[in-house]
């Protein structure tokens, strides 16, 4: 049986996330990005508009035949036409989920990096181009997709415990801190929830009216299988309270990749999401093959 390998896809939709919610639905007014090569693809999609008015959106570029993950930057002009393509950063380890963000007077971001053992947020040193270590994040385990915010004063991440595949998909934690480079305060109900439905985060959290929404993915069929909005209600040192709503349509436009959405972004008039399909080929298998016995595809 050839191994199924997720091939993921992104794409812009032409208005915010609060529209996206209140439809329950992505729309059909969606720029999509250019497919990559066989066995390649671009995915984690995070956005941020520089005072030009470009779009940078920073990406996951993944290559099954190294199983490899870096960082790429895409940059659009207002009509969403591509500018500029850049690699943005790479480390020995697999990188993906690059979440952007200002705050302390910088520009940061906090790739998921989960296969160094822990979580390294990058600072910004000039034009969203020159990346360099600020800091490493430690917390009552080894985060996967985490996910920051600013509220009531203070820092506040969402991850799920990379100890196992279950806890994956299904476990979300909380910790707080009062500056970006801690100390990092686990909260003392970890983990807050358990649920393979409504658990690992899927993207920006904001606040939205008095809820936070936190996208996480829907991993009861398979890995990323679906995006949902995790409403919380309360967030303090000792108390989470949410609930999920209802997994977000994909457009018909998305064609073969039907089978799952796992980033959901916010970048002011526009969401940045992605999509995927999966493959099952048999190139599929002896790409696995020739990379286990060290050729070239």
């Amino acid at each position: 049986m050839p191994r199924r390998k997720d091939i993921w896809r992104c794409g812009l939709a032409a208005k915010p996330v609060e529209a996206i919610l209140a439809d329950g639905r992505i729309g059909e007014s969606v720029t999509w990005f250019a497919e990559e090569p066989a066995f390649q693809f671009l995915a984690d999609p995070f956005g941020w508009r520089d005072q030009g008015g470009r779009l940078h959106v920073f990406t996951e570029q993944y290559d099954y035949r190294t199983r490899h993950g870096t960082i790429e930057a895409l940059i659009f002009d207002t009509a969403m036409q591509l500018l500029d393509r850049r690699p943005c950063l790479r480390e020995s380890w697999h990188l993906s989920y690059p979440q952007i963000f200002a705050g302390e007077g910088a520009v940061w971001m906090l790739p998921e990096a989960h296969r160094s053992g822990g979580l390294t947020l990058y600072r910004d040193h000039g034009n969203l181009t020159d990346w360099r270590t600020e800091c490493r994040i430690f917390l009552d385990c080894v985060p996967v997709d985490a996910s920051i915010m600013r509220h009531e004063g203070r820092w506040w991440l969402f991850y799920a415990p990379a100890t196992s595949k279950l806890t994956k998909i299904s476990h979300l934690h909380v910790a707080w801190a009062d500056s970006l480079c801690g100390p990092w305060t686990p909260h003392e109900g970890n983990p807050v929830r358990i649920d393979r439905r409504s658990a690992r985060p899927g993207g920006m959290p904001l606040r939205i009216g008095e809820r936070i929404m936190l996208p996480v993915q829907d991993c009861t069929a398979t890995y990323g299988g679906a995006l949902r909005p995790l409403w919380i209600s309360r967030l303090d040192e000792g108390h989470f309270d949410a609930e999920a709503g209802e997994a977000i349509a994909r457009p018909d436009s998305a064609g073969v990749y039907s089978e799952g959405m796992h980033t959901l972004s916010a970048c002011g008039d526009v969401t940045l999401f992605d999509v995927k399909r999966i493959d099952t080929s048999l190139h599929g298998l002896a790409l696995d093959v020739r990379r286990m016995l060290g050729g070239d595809d």
